[in-house]
């Protein structure tokens, strides 16, 4: 049966409030970054895809996945092309956090929501990423030890309450003493996401960090820490509840034992969000964190509500008896409700400004929230959040700061020109060498989160990508910093036709599509015919026709076709489970298109929910083909350029199981599948394409890109240099021999495959039973199987070496037999059966 959460349904009238879905306006076709950007929450579209159907996330699995890969990486021998980057720099992305050093105003360090840290010794010429090889690339904060420069602290995950971040795991704090040449983990491996680190001004051994727990669920790693050794140590000083995060910590730095933590009660699911609760307080410390008081309306501070969100807090250097907090109010929206003033040390409180920065969070305040204050200045303070605002009198009046993308997260003073300035929000990195009036974006930081690429099969130049914060964006020179916006909004398909590139398809979130017929020189609104009552995906599949380039497929729960996009008509009932019973639009839907090649008869579709249907007939009829396959997201489906029974499904997700197969083939049109995901890691794989001459394929993976020659029976990581974030897309333009991978947080890379050589065996997969026992091994393996033919067992490594072969001859005569395998040093392997051609992969562990 597919499961869900059904618990949902006796309150679906009031979870409708929670439902991810706006209506908006059609976006200009050529638009600048801040007008280009909806007031669109970010959708919880990552998460679900990793989390379905049990919305649940096995962390644990997830980082011995990417050990492996990493150990894969760095200890195989390097026989294969370096991946080049494509671009964009100039775009930016998500930046979480930055930092300058309080040694020279030269060094800079910007950490990005996956995409890792980069470094500047010369003040943003030129960066060099410095933790791609260390831990998570998704941060979320970062600290300088005001004493030494050269020690920094790293917390991994970033805390905003955006499911984009919820999909991506922290695995606690890192240090570093040679300002970011060489990292430790130093603990809090289970805190998932970090809000803030606070280092002792005068002893860089001792910080306090406000840890926020998982997003979806609930754990008692959560909190304010306190080390006084650097991090050999961790005292959890403040804890609450389970479900309330520690989002915020700020330290006085004339009396370090003053401290002030920013609860936050929160709990989400992908369909529902309660970002509010009466445990959301400011807790004050005046004895270095060993006891703790809150801090409320006897204070003049907000009473305790339901509805009191997320809080921000900022100590003044220059006068740290003032302090100020903004907090925010509703439990969906967590919208701005008031900035709050101090001047002895938190005893009273003063509301400084509430309606002049109405509006100032949008309607998301749970995905931004800080303060700042000018550090020579306790007058001048910062506002952070959906616009950037400054007041220079305590907050009387108040100026917008423009010039910038929107979506504010990060801001830093140089300790040494008080008119230098360091921010960072959904557009990239920023800097101003006069107080914050002017602002100069650094436009070569290859930060770019891409959800879809697409390559101009008649002009290669021409690159497109949609991407999250960034709209749908192109450059037609194949120059690395000259993108430019096309289509509003956040970006994702892209369709351009490969034998009249006149005809462009773009669209921004729920499907919002656009079509240019002149080459992308202007776009138009392409939804007539789509019903309004029909269900949207985030990133809603848009695909066209190899057969006949002028056919248009379009996916809500049922498939529409178009010649050109012109108007669409529905050519398949619902192909998913149904609507989700939250009342949400965005759940039960397609995700997957694949049209034939040979054919305007044949369709594969895949959903949200596990579905594979499949039509011979043009849509006529549909048949549901996935009954044997696992319940988990459908993220692609490729189909055989010369064979409509030969078709490939891959799957995101994660189970409790030691086994997660994420790739299978059918060569039966769907009646049965074959699992190929041979040695790939368990990891959710988020698409797959196969070459021309269908000898290669290509999956795109949460960690790495890998190409199997022998159908899945064996998987290799393509290339070096790619760096260890999510990849999403992969393109192949056939005449240049180019694959593009297009990563979420890394910008887009391209790889020759011509430096590939191609084996010559002919291997293919079988379903035939095989058993290995026991598991985990130790000095022995036995293997039972129901071969009869003459064939080979061979072992290989978790880089895919061949390290022993263990049989030759006729199977038959050894259905069952014991392998000495003492010589195997621990760790994880794969067994080889080769048989008649066919291929069987089975993974095992020496213990």
């Amino acid at each position: 049966m597919k499961t869900f959460y059904f618990l949902l349904l006796v309150a679906i009238s009031s979870i409708l409030t929670y439902i991810l879905v706006f209506s908006e306006t059609e976006p200009e076709a050529r638009v600048n970054e801040t007008e280009a950007y909806f007031e669109e929450y970010p959708s919880d579209w990552m998460y679900y895809q990793r989390a379905y159907p049990d919305n649940y996330i096995d962390v644990s699995a997830l980082q011995k996945a990417k050990t492996r890969v990493k150990s894969i990486v760095n200890n195989r021998n390097q026989n294969g092309s370096d991946w080049t980057l494509a671009g964009p720099l100039n775009t930016g992305g998500r930046i979480t956090d930055v930092a300058i050093s309080p040694d020279s105003d030269d060094v800079l360090y910007v950490a990005a929501a996956t995409g890792g840290i980069f470094k500047t010794t010369d003040q943003g010429a030129n960066w060099t990423p410095i933790f791609d090889e260390v831990g998570p690339m998704s941060i979320g904060d970062l600290a300088i030890a005001p004493s030494n420069a050269d020690i920094i602290y790293v917390g991994t995950g970033e805390a905003n309450g955006s499911s984009n971040s919820g999909a991506f795991f922290g695995d606690g704090i890192y240090r570093s003493n040679d300002a970011g040449a060489t990292w430790s983990n130093i603990g809090l491996a289970e805190s998932q996401h970090i809000g803030r680190i606070a280092v002792d001004p005068t002893n860089p051994d001792r910080l306090f960090v406000a840890a926020t727990g998982t997003l979806y669920g609930h754990n008692p790693e959560r909190g304010v820490y306190r080390t006084t050794n650097g991090g050999t140590d961790w005292e959890q000083v403040l804890h609450v509840t389970d479900s309330t995060a520690a989002i915020d910590v700020a330290m006085n730095p004339q009396n370090t034992d003053i401290l002030y933590a920013a609860m936050w009660e929160r709990t989400r699911q992908p369909w529902q969000r309660d970002y509010a609760g009466v445990t959301s307080v400011i807790h004050r410390s005046m004895d270095g964190g060993d006891t703790w008081e809150e801090l409320g309306a006897s204070n003049g501070l907000p009473a305790a509500s339901t509805q009191t969100g997320r809080i921000g807090l900022a100590v003044s250097a220059s006068d740290p008896s003032t302090l100020y907090a903004r907090f925010t109010t509703d439990e969906i929206t967590n919208e701005f409700n008031g900035l709050y003033k101090s001047t002895d040390n938190g005893d009273t409180w003063n509301l400084v400004t509430l309606g002049a920065l109405t509006g100032i969070d949008s309607s998301f305040g749970w995905y931004f929230g800080n303060v700042r204050i000018d550090p020579t200045d306790p007058e001048t303070v910062w506002v952070i959040g959906f616009q950037l605002a400054r007041s220079n009198n305590s907050g009387d009046s108040w100026s917008n700061i423009s010039g910038m993308h929107v979506d504010h997260h990060a801001l830093e003073y140089s300790t040494n020109n008080n008119d230098f300035l360091l921010a960072g929000n959904d557009g990239g990195a920023y800097i101003s060498q006069n107080g914050g009036n002017n602002w100069t974006k650094f436009e070569n930081l290859p930060i770019t989160q891409f959800y879809n690429i697409e390559v101009d099969n008649l002009a290669p130049q021409n690159l497109y990508g949609g991407t999250q914060d960034n709209n749908t964006i192109r450059t037609t020179t194949a120059s690395t910093d000259d993108w430019e916006a096309v289509w509003g909004g956040d970006g994702f398909h892209v369709g351009i036709d490969p034998v009249d590139n006149n005809y462009i398809y773009v669209e921004s979130q729920y499907g919002n599509l656009g079509r240019s017929t002149n080459g992308g020189a202007t776009f138009s609104g392409a939804t007539s015919g789509i019903s309004g009552s029909d269900r949207n995906n985030w990133n809603t599949p848009v695909v066209i026709s190899p057969f006949n380039t002028e056919m248009v497929y379009y996916g809500t729960q049922r498939l529409y076709s178009s010649t050109h996009a012109e108007f669409w008509s529905p050519i398949s009932p619902d192909l998913t489970n149904g609507q989700h019973p939250s009342g949400s639009l965005t759940y039960g839907t397609l995700t997957a298109i694949a049209p034939s090649y040979l054919n305007l008869e044949t369709i594969y579709t895949g959903s949200d929910d596990g579905n594979v249907n499949v039509t011979f007939d043009g849509g006529d009829t549909w048949e549901n083909i996935s009954a044997s396959l696992p319940d988990r997201y459908v993220t692609s489906v490729a189909i055989s350029p010369s064979d409509d029974m030969v078709a490939y499904v891959t799957f995101s997700g994660y189970n409790r199981l030691d086994y997660t197969p994420h790739v299978f083939k059918t060569e039966d049109g769907g009646q049965n599948w074959v699992d190929i995901s041979g040695n790939l890691p368990e990891i959710p794989v988020n698409d797959l394409i196969i070459t021309a001459d269908e000898s290669l394929l290509f999956v795109a993976t949460d960690v790495n890109v890998w190409y199997s020659e022998n159908n899945g029976a064996n998987w290799t990581v393509l290339g070096n240099e790619l760096p260890m974030t999510l990849t999403r897309d992969l393109k192949m333009h056939e005449p240049t021999q180019t694959l593009y991978a297009g990563t979420y947080g890394r910008s887009i890379h391209s790889y020759d495959i011509s430096t590939i050589v191609l084996g010559t065996e002919n291997f293919t997969t079988t379903e035939e039973e095989v058993t290995l026992y026991p598991v985990p091994a130790t000095t022995e393996l036995n293997i039972r199987h129901s071969l009869t033919s003459e064939g080979t067992i061979t072992v290989y490594d978790n880089t895919g070496r061949s390290v022993k072969n263990l049989f030759s001859g006729s199977l038959e005569a050894s259905s069952q037999q014991s392998f000495s395998i003492a010589d195997l040093p621990s760790g994880i392997y794969f067994i080889r059966i080769v048989s008649k051609g066919n291929t069987i992969s089975k993974q095992f562990v020496v213990k």
